[in-house]
C-alpha cells in the first residue's frame, strides 16, 4: 500500500493562521488592559514617572496634586514644555519691562485704539503697524514724552493738528499709509530727526512750516506725487539721507547743494533727464542712485574714480501691471509693488555699502518685478 499524501486547500491554510493571529492580538490586548487597571503596574510607572522628575530637578508640587500623582498624559513632557515656556515668558516680562514704555499694537482686528491708551500718557513709543485704523486721536497732545511714532502700513488717512505739540517727537514714521496731506503744525516738533512719509502714493507736497526742522537727518518722500523737491527739505541743514524716488521729478533744483551734509540722494524712477552741475558741490554726497534711461546730460565728474561718490544708474524697469493667470486673477495692490521694490532697493543698497570694493559707478542695474 502506497504512501498516503495529504492535500490541504492553500485558503484553509491561510484562514487557520489569521484566526490564530487574530486569538493572540486579542490576549495581547486584555493583558495590557489587565496591567493597565493592575495597581502594581501603576505604582511601578509613578515611581519611574517620581525618580525622572527628581532626575531633572522638578519639585514635587509641580506633578504631585492632593497626594495623587497624575502620569495619564505625559505629565513630564507637559512639564518640561511649561518650563520652557515659563522661562519664555519670564524673559518677555524682562522685557516688558524694560519696555514699559512701549505701545504696540498690530493686526487687522484694529479699527480704533483701544480706550485704555489715553490713560497711558507715560509712554514714549508706538509702533503700530497693518491695522485699520484710520485716524489718530486728538488726545495724542497728552504723550509729551513721545520719541518715537512708528506707524507703517495702516490705514490713516489723517494726522491731528496736535501732533505738533509733541515738543520731544524724534522719529515719525507714516508710511505706505493713505494721507493726502500733512499738518503744517508738525513743523514745531523741533526735535524730530527722522522723517518717513513714503508709500502713501498721493502726497504732492510738505508744508513750508517742516523748514523749522533743523535736526532732521533723514527724509524718505518716495513713492508719491512729488513734482520737484519740497522747498522745506532743502532748509533741513542737516539732512543726511533723501530718498525722493519713485515720483514724478522733472529736474532738481538749482539750490539743491544747499544741503551740504547730504549723503545719500535716492532720485531713481523718476522723469529726469540731466543732473545738475550743482550737485558737483555736495562734497559729503557718497551714494547716488538715479533712473539712467531718461538721463541725456549728467556731469562727468560725477563718474570720476578718484571721488568717494558711488553713482549708480538703474535702467528704469516698469512695473507690469497686467493680471497673471493661474486659474484665477491675482495682482497686489500699488501699495505692495511699491513696498517690494523699496524693499529691494534697500537690501541693494546695503550689499552696496557693505562690499569691500565697489565700482564708482554702475552703469547699468536691471531690475524687473514679475507679480
Amino acid at each position: 500500500m502506497g504512501h498516503k499524501v495529504i492535500v490541504f486547500d492553500i485558503s484553509v491554510i491561510r484562514n487557520l493562521w489569521e484566526s490564530r493571529v487574530k486569538k493572540h492580538k486579542a490576549w495581547q490586548k486584555k493583558e495590557a488592559e489587565r496591567l493597565e487597571r493592575s495597581a502594581l503596574e501603576k505604582i511601578k510607572e509613578e515611581w519611574n514617572f517620581v525618580a525622572e522628575c527628581r532626575s531633572k530637578g522638578i519639585p514635587q508640587a509641580v506633578y504631585c496634586k492632593n497626594g495623587f500623582i497624575d502620569t495619564s498624559a505625559r505629565l513630564l513632557e507637559r512639564i518640561e514644555r511649561n518650563s520652557l515656556t515659563r522661562q519664555s515668558d519670564l524673559s518677555k516680562e524682562r522685557d516688558k519691562r524694560r519696555s514699559a514704555f512701549v505701545f504696540e499694537l498690530s493686526g487687522e482686528c484694529w479699527k480704533e485704539f483701544p480706550d485704555s491708551l489715553k490713560e497711558q500718557t507715560h509712554l514714549k513709543e508706538w509702533h503700530i503697524n497693518n491695522t485699520l485704523i484710520q485716524f489718530i486721536p486728538a488726545y495724542i497732545e497728552l504723550f509729551q514724552a513721545m520719541r518715537i511714532l512708528d506707524l507703517p502700513k495702516n490705514q490713516i488717512l489723517s494726522l491731528p493738528a496736535e501732533i505738533g505739540r509733541l515738543k520731544n517727537l524724534k522719529e515719525l514714521n507714516v508710511s505706505f499709509n493713505h494721507l493726502t496731506s500733512i499738518p503744517p503744525e508738525l513743523g514745531d516738533c523741533e526735535n524730530l530727526e527722522k522723517l518717513d512719509f513714503s508709500g502713501n502714493l498721493e502726497l504732492t507736497e510738505l508744508p513750508f512750516e517742516l523748514s523749522n526742522l533743523k535736526r532732521v537727518t533723514f527724509v524718505d518722500i518716495s513713492a508719491n506725487k512729488f513734482s520737484s523737491v519740497p522747498i522745506c527739505v532743502l532748509r533741513m541743514s542737516n539732512l543726511q539721507w533723501l530718498d525722493v524716488s519713485n515720483n514724478s521729478l522733472n529736474d532738481l533744483p538749482q539750490d539743491i547743494d544747499r544741503l551740504e551734509e547730504l549723503q545719500s540722494f535716492l532720485l531713481y524712477k523718476n522723469k529726469l533727464t540731466y543732473l545738475p552741475y550743482t550737485l558737483l558741490n555736495l562734497k559729503k554726497l557718497t551714494l547716488l542712485v538715479v533712473s539712467g534711461d531718461h538721463l541725456v546730460e549728467l556731469p562727468t565728474a560725477l563718474c570720476d574714480s578718484s571721488t568717494p561718490l558711488k553713482f549708480v544708474s538703474l535702467m528704469d524697469n516698469p512695473i507690469d501691471n497686467t493680471q497673471r493667470q493661474d486659474g484665477e486673477n491675482m495682482m497686489e495692490s500699488e501699495q505692495d509693488r511699491q513696498h517690494f521694490d523699496k524693499e529691494f532697493m534697500k537690501a541693494y543698497i546695503e550689499d552696496l555699502k557693505e562690499r569691500e570694493s565697489v565700482p564708482s559707478y554702475t552703469t547699468k542695474v536691471s531690475f524687473s518685478l514679475q507679480l
